[in-house]
């Protein structure tokens, strides 16, 4: 990209609908000036706040704090979303440059005692409910980042800060060349017997976008358990996939992470001691949803038996379908022959059906229709990031534009591995803004002219995405802090694990599920024979997930003294010793390759977050089954109470509000197969 004149287009708001940013103008050089202006005038801005002569109160305090730093927002909202989706050499550069500034501008706001003594001075009598949580969340926030702290201990707290910043940027950079480096490339298309010859066209073009023209490049996910493994049957080439998969980041080589992950712990170890609490565990739970860490561990445990129970009668119907010793590498391949000849399901032949225009348009955006009166207009002249970057504009019921959607949906070099949803653009009565979101995925993208098709998994996370892209479209609050998906992590999942819930209701399932070249839809017979074999699979899925949820709090429960040398014998210990170690099955994320927890610190002592809101997705799939299930009806009770609300209140009220009690874990137990 290219911009000829002199501005900088991030200084100011941009004039396109939404203020989508104007991506086609801004270079790669606009982030850096447009981040550092953006420092100085929040900085500034904070100051006036500070030194107002008038007596604190909320309108010259707290609204002026949200009103402050929009220009910072602005910038950095379009500039992470390149960091994740279309990272250039410039662009990882400047991400390892701008994190500790990011950072330390952070701790110059929650740590300045002034700022602090104004919010505290804020009388709230009089003030509605919104209003007195917005004070009351800033005061949480000054006192959970250290603002009680003397002098020596905040700046080392600063230093801490500074240096995990450091760290997480640079494991989130190696593990993305990990990946990269980690894809498995094949001389001729005689091995890749059993893979769909959509996915070997894929392989093909990855291939030769690499420089291996005439070969085959099986790129990996992010996950540990690759798609490929259930269709290959070459056994060692199931081998090689497997093990480069689970050793991305702790062989040794120039991408290993285990260094960053034992550092980051002990870094983190010390922050928590520093601000009063027994590990960095206790400290993320208390800014959750999760009434305590106690409650945390206590649900992963009660899973965690008869998850691998569960695993072990499939393990044994395995080995029998395969009729020699199982590997690890073995499992997606034979699981999908018992599905095949006990279920009569071959989710290979269903792709078909799950062509992934039609998934979008005929199943994402018809279900959102039914459900909340939305439609979607696609907006050919806005132009985003990426060439593959597509823009919707959404419309409500009444017709009145609600905000832009963005997908980006094909993986590439540049973009890091998995599945999201971000915001360039927030939804703020405040501040009359309206939102703009962004799904981002990694499906493999077929030769030019071929149809795209979905495997159900993908299905799954094009649903899920979207879920999470409704909670930012259908926010409707005043203060931009409480805005969409700014809630306690362990409640972010939610909404967007009820949205997959559409995937296969007759009325959504009969909409999209048509064979991409005849128009047939998915016979009844082939429904069924999913339903049927739904539990197949759930001793597997549960323990994957769980080995990482306790991996993960293996890390944070540690204290200073206590923190390894050898991540790789750390990780075997902990998964023993919860009792979620075994040989088949390697946790869903492994250090070496763990970013939710690594990356940055979106997740960290959090990634049991998944699981604790599908026992509220269990709950609320209950209730719309209970209640006739899509309908507009149904629809604007979870609009009303739940996905408008964000964090203006608090985040189990409005699930009360919408369910009619507190949630209980029964749901959850009969939906895995746990009883």
């Amino acid at each position: 990209m290219t911009n000829t004149s002199s501005s900088n287009p991030l200084l100011t708001p941009s004039g396109l609908p939404y203020q989508l940013p104007p991506f086609g103008q801004i270079d790669d050089a606009h982030y850096a000036k447009a981040l550092d202006a953006g420092l100085r005038e929040h900085l500034a801005e904070i100051e006036v706040i500070v030194s107002d002569p008038a007596s604190a109160d909320f309108e010259n305090t707290a609204v002026a704090m949200e009103r402050s730093g929009k220009l910072l927002e602005r910038a950095a909202n379009a500039f992470f979303t390149l960091v994740s989706a279309d990272a250039s050499d410039a662009i990882r550069s400047l991400e390892t440059d701008m994190m500790p500034k990011l950072t330390a501008h952070q701790d110059a706001v929650y740590l300045n005692r002034a700022l602090y003594e104004r919010f505290e001075a804020i009388n709230v009598s009089g003030l509605d409910a919104e209003s007195s949580r917005l004070v009351a969340e800033y005061l949480r926030e000054f006192r959970q980042s250290g603002i009680q702290l003397d002098l020596a201990g905040q700046e080392r707290l600063r230093d801490l800060n500074a240096e995990l910043s450091r760290l997480g940027t640079e494991f989130g950079q190696r593990t993305k060349e990990a990946m990269k480096a980690a894809g498995v490339l094949v001389e001729d298309a005689a091995e890749l017997a059993g893979l769909p010859d959509g996915e070997i066209a894929s392989a093909a073009e990855a291939a030769r976008s690499a420089g291996h023209d005439g070969k085959y490049l099986l790129t990996l996910i992010q996950p540990g358990n690759q798609p490929a493994l259930a269709s290959l049957e070459n056994r060692g080439l199931r081998e090689r996939l497997h093990k480069a998969s689970i050793s991305r980041g702790s062989d040794g080589g120039a991408f290993d992470v285990q260094d960053l992950a034992i550092a980051m712990a002990g870094l983190r170890a010390e922050k928590a001691a520093l601000l009063g609490f027994a590990n960095y565990a206790e400290l993320v739970v208390e800014r959750q949803t999760a009434p305590s860490f106690a409650k945390v561990q206590a649900m992963l445990n009660r899973l965690a038996g008869p998850a691998v129970r569960n695993a072990d009668r499939e393990a044994a119907a395995l080995a029998e379908v395969a009729g020699h010793p199982l590997e690890a590498w073995d499992w997606a391949y034979y699981s999908a022959r018992v599905r095949r000849e006990r279920f009569a399901v071959d989710e290979q032949a269903l792709r078909p059906y799950f062509e992934f225009e039609k998934v979008l348009a005929d199943g994402v955006f018809f279900a959102a229709n039914r459900l909340f009166g939305l439609t979607f207009s696609e907006r050919e002249d806005l132009q985003g990031y990426h060439p593959d970057v597509r823009v919707w504009e959404v419309f409500d019921a009444d017709g009145s534009g609600l905000g832009l959607f963005l997908g980006d949906y094909y993986t590439r070099d540049t973009k890091r591995g998995g599945a999201w949803m971000n915001s360039l653009v927030d939804q703020s009565a405040l501040m009359g803004t309206r939102p703009v979101v962004i799904n981002t995925l990694n499906i493999s993208k077929p030769p030019a002219g071929e149809a795209t098709l979905l495997t159900l998994d993908e299905v799954r996370t094009v649903f899920h995405e979207f879920g999470h892209a409704l909670h930012g479209l259908l926010s409707n609050v005043t203060y931009p802090r409480f805005s969409g998906t700014a809630v306690p992590r362990d409640f972010v999942e939610y909404p967007s694990q009820v949205n997959e819930m559409w995937i296969m209701w007759p009325e959504v399932l009969g909409n999209y599920a048509r064979h991409y070249q005849t128009g047939e839809v998915l016979p009844q017979e082939a429904i069924d024979r999913l339903e049927e074999s739904r539990l197949w699979g759930e001793g597997f899925g549960t323990t994957e997930y769980l080995g990482a949820a306790l991996l993960d709090l293996a890390w944070h429960v540690l204290s200073v003294g206590e923190i390894p040398k050898d991540a790789a014998e750390f990780e075997s210990q902990a998964l023993a010793a919860a009792g979620v170690a075994h040989a088949l099955i390697p946790p869903r994320y492994r250090t070496g390759y763990f970013q939710h927890i690594f990356a940055g610190d979106g997740y960290s002592a959090g990634y049991y977050s998944y699981i604790w809101s599908e026992v509220l997705d269990a709950e609320s799939v209950e209730w719309f089954k209970e209640n006739g299930g899509l309908t507009r009806t149904n629809g604007e009770r979870f609009r009303a109470e739940l996905l408008s609300r964000g964090n203006s209140r608090d985040p189990l009220e409005s699930f009360q509000k919408f369910r009619g009690r507190d949630a209980e874990l029964e749901p959850l137990l009969k939906r895995r197969g746990l009883e």
